[in-house]
């Protein structure tokens, strides 16, 4: 659907990728700081597969304008859990061309 010029898009939070987005970021300050030295370790207190854990984690390599529109509701309709947990281009550049939901803040 195509809004009228001037029309804000209305936003729409994920709750699932914001949550997923916060988890990641833990984990990561959670290894980073040596409080786990491994992400089996790490997986195993958190009681997940480390193998669900890693493709988390990758979700800090995200480009800044995705996370932003993940938390701010802007993401497209298209962008799921399951869309961003699949292997992406570590480039942010070829994140942003990669996931066309995501609308710039103008």
């Amino acid at each position: 659907m195509q809004l009228p010029e001037g029309v804000k898009q209305p936003r729409r939070t994920d709750n699932t990728l914001v949550k997923a987005l916060a988890r990641a970021f833990r984990w990561k300050q959670l290894l980073e700081s040596g409080e786990f030295i491994t992400v089996a370790e790490l997986a195993e207190h958190e009681g997940i597969a480390p193998s669900y854990m890693t493709r988390v984690l990758r979700l800090t390599l995200l480009a800044p304008d995705i996370v932003e529109a993940i938390l701010g509701g802007t993401q497209g309709p298209e962008m799921t859990l399951a869309l961003v947990l699949d292997p992406f281009p570590v480039q942010w550049e070829m994140q942003v061309v990669l996931c066309c939901g995501v609308r710039r803040a103008k």
